[in-house]
């Protein structure tokens, strides 16, 4: 396997544009003849099949939810990031492309990142005509508010609902082209492999989920919109349907997976409050804009906070961090959190917890203020807890939330298979070990929109795919593996559920690789991981048939690569031996508690090559080149 990021040569503000002007175009009346399958339907996915729609290409796009509006991009809350600078605070390109690649603690490609603020402008424009009700000020203009890891206020925002709205006008602009007859949509599929011929990726075979029927579905080119993989921790403030499925039977067919040990912990969500819980929520990063974090300075407090008078909190964030203070990026907010935790200075049930304290802004600028800004935030956390936020602190905690690591891709968002492009977070490409808040929906309508229409173009105009249908082969090759596999699933008859066997999974790796790693931990992981998945295969209980809507089998495969994956991420935690962003080696960090990166041996990509069962995976190495963003130890000091 070769990696070539075929990184674009000359000054980096040129560089988009040059590549644009040397890719191959494909004739406006030559479009039709071709078909794109189009896998996963949120934000990167919408937008991607309903811009190949417009420019004329047959495309189908997929969903395993029964609308693409159900797709877990309506979930983001804060806002979107856009070098607009409209409050003249200093904002540039330049400056979101430096704040982007120091973020991510200098582990991503600085072409994809510039390229990455270049379009974020773009993007504003695109969704304003389409209707995003972004929030405005009171003369009209869009607003703008601060996120992590910036000195400057650029992010977009629609109350706590910034996601769902851009969501939907990626949906308008999808049934535009359904109802024009250039996107056929098929929901309730759900992608169970890539089938390969003579090298390139040709087409899919899905599962229709209400009937059980395996489908072939050829193209000329695969674009992977399917998001990322942080339930292998089971705990997650994603959807619970979002898995890791369609990019690993990829990575099982010889598409690279990079970087999967970068996983996001979020510093503020909702605790955990008991073992039944399936999942976790998200507060928006935006309420560290008003909000204070705090903890009791004595350990074992447990007074309310009502209780603890001023000077015997702790603002530890602003105490640490004065130039940055709450708005500190996710993976120092994070650690900071258990760091007072794990001193015994936690809060609530069983001390995992920290303050998130609006009463100075809600005395500076009134209620009202607050309930304009975060109203929707401050009723969801009330309706969950019983707890009023105007009128005692919210209580945090950080939790698994988003994955940097995925697909490896080049320039032009093309996999190690030619023909098959990953989008939005499937892929690894732009943020690097951390990525910064409100940036996730950037990129995911920057690939889609922007860059996945063109480079797609380039490579059915290169490569000249041959016409192929389901007929050949080798999708009937791959029709049976999916079936194999789905009996094998309902043969077992075990005694435990699937639930039961992803609880522990999660927990294993939660506690091994998640917010702190260790040598010792990830090896006993991984030990854990391989019995476990072990135990799966012989004591697994799947209810139901094949040829029925059945929910249990649906959940079964996706746990299965699950284990998988969980395995690779220790392997790439445990092969980087560095600290560097949320990767946090416990074996190295600064006296002061801050990720120690080691430039010298890891300033490279992680590219992990799938070699057959029971073997382990080859690493191939992409180098990281800097001319523009020095690396050096990150400060926000």
């Amino acid at each position: 396997m070769q990696l070539d990021p075929r990184t674009p040569t000359g000054p980096i503000e040129q560089a988009w544009d040059k590549s644009r002007f040397e890719m191959k175009l494909v004739n406006p009346a030559n479009k039709r003849k071709h078909t794109v399958i189009v896998v996963g339907s949120g934000l990167a996915g919408a937008s991607a099949a309903a811009t190949m729609g417009q420019l004329g290409y047959n495309v189908k796009c997929f969903c395993f939810q029964d609308s693409p509006r159900r797709a877990h991009s309506i979930a983001a809350q804060g806002g979107i990031n856009a070098a607009k600078n409209y409050h003249s605070d200093g904002d540039s390109i330049y400056r979101l492309f430096y704040d982007t690649v120091k973020g991510g603690d200098f582990r991503s490609r600085e072409t994809n990142v510039y390229r990455l603020a270049q379009i974020s402008v773009n993007i504003i424009d695109q969704c304003v005509a389409q209707g995003v009700p972004f929030a405005r000020e009171y003369s009209g203009t869009l607003a703008n508010r601060s996120f992590g890891g910036a000195q400057v206020s650029r992010t977009f925002y629609a109350r706590g609902q910034t996601g769902q709205q851009l969501l939907l006008g990626a949906y308008q602009a999808l049934q535009w082209q359904v109802d024009a007859g250039r996107v056929t949509m098929l929901p309730r599929h759900e992608m169970l492999d890539l089938v390969v011929i003579d090298g390139r990726a040709r087409g899919i075979v899905t599962r229709d989920l209400v009937s059980g029927k395996i489908e072939s579905h050829a193209a000329d080119a695969v674009v992977l919109g399917t998001g990322g993989y942080g339930n292998v921790y089971y705990l997650s403030t994603n959807a619970k349907g979002s898995n890791c499925t369609a990019i690993w039977r990829a990575y099982k067919r010889g598409a690279a997976f990079a970087n999967p040990c970068f996983t996001q912990i979020h510093p503020t969500c909702i605790p955990v409050s008991g073992h039944y819980q399936s999942k976790l929520t998200l507060m928006s990063e935006s309420l560290r804009n008003d909000g204070r974090i705090w903890v009791p300075k004595r350990a074992g407090d447990k007074r309310s906070p009502g209780q603890i008078a001023e000077e015997e909190r702790d603002y530890y964030l602003e105490r640490r961090y004065p130039s940055f203070g709450n708005l500190v990026p996710r993976d120092v907010a994070s650690r900071n959190a258990k760091a007072v935790c794990d001193e015994g200075r936690g809060v609530g049930p069983g001390g995992l917890g920290v303050y998130l304290d609006f009463a100075d802004a809600i005395r500076r600028l009134g209620v009202e203020i607050i309930r304009e800004r975060y109203g929707n935030l401050f009723e969801m956390y009330q309706r969950i807890t019983d707890e009023n936020p105007y009128r005692v602190p919210m209580r945090i905690y950080p939790a698994i939330h988003y994955t940097m690591g995925g697909l490896w891709v080049d320039y032009y968002l093309m996999s190690t298979i030619p023909g098959l492009f990953a989008i939005g977070e499937a892929n690894f490409s732009d943020h690097g070990a951390n990525r910064l808040g409100a940036s996730a929906l950037m990129q995911g309508l920057s690939d889609g929109y922007f860059i996945v229409p063109s480079t797609v173009s380039d490579y059915i105009a290169t490569a000249k795919p041959e016409k192929i249908d389901s007929n050949h082969p080798a999708f009937h090759c791959a029709e049976r593996g999916v079936a194999e596999m789905t009996k094998r699933l309902l043969s077992v008859k075990g005694q435990r559920t699937v639930d039961s066997f992803h609880r522990e999974l999660g927990g294993i790796v939660w506690h091994n690789c998640g917010m702190s790693r260790n040598e010792a931990g990830l090896k006993e992981a991984l030990g854990k991981v391989r019995a476990l998945r072990e135990e799966y295969w012989k004591n697994v209980i799947v209810a139901g048939s094949e040829d029925e809507l059945n929910q249990s089998l649906e959940k079964a495969g996706r746990v299965a690569d699950f284990f998988e994956l969980a395995e690779l991420m220790c392997i790439d935690a445990l092969q980087r031996d560095e600290s560097c962003g949320a990767h946090f080696r416990e074996e190295h960090q600064t006296p002061d508690g801050e990720a120690l990166r080691d430039d010298e041996r890891f300033s490279y990509v992680s590219a992990w090559e799938y070699q057959g069962p029971g073997k382990p995976p080859q690493l191939h190495r992409e180098p990281l080149v800097f001319e523009y963003v020095h690396p050096s130890q990150r400060s926000y000091k």
